[in-house]
């Protein structure tokens, strides 16, 4: 016997919520770094990229989205005190402000 197929609203609240929080649209803080490590801002959705700048734990953010690739989730930011610099960061280390 088949299952019958998921719903599309039940697959979209699946997809979500296997994004971080910071997946949505909005305003974010770069967090769960340790030392002196800084979460890479890339050019790109991807460790392949080059590396735009470091950013600490406690740069605010806004998010512009966040797309899962190859297991991570990689989201579009631009820092909250300097928006016209963009790029990508691991949305593993973005907690929702």
């Amino acid at each position: 016997m088949s299952r019958p197929p998921k719903s599309l609203a039940a697959l979209i609240v699946a997809a979500t919520m296997s994004l971080p929080l910071a997946a949505q649209a909005g305003q974010a803080e770069v967090t769960g770094l340790t030392g002196e490590e800084m979460l890479k801002l890339r050019a790109g959705p991807g460790t392949g990229f080059r590396i735009i700048v470091g950013l600490p734990n406690g740069t605010r953010v806004r998010t512009h989205g966040c797309d899962r690739i190859g297991g991570t989730p990689w989201c579009k930011i631009s820092l909250s005190e300097a928006r016209s610099l963009k790029g990508y960061v691991s949305g593993h280390y973005l907690a929702e402000r």
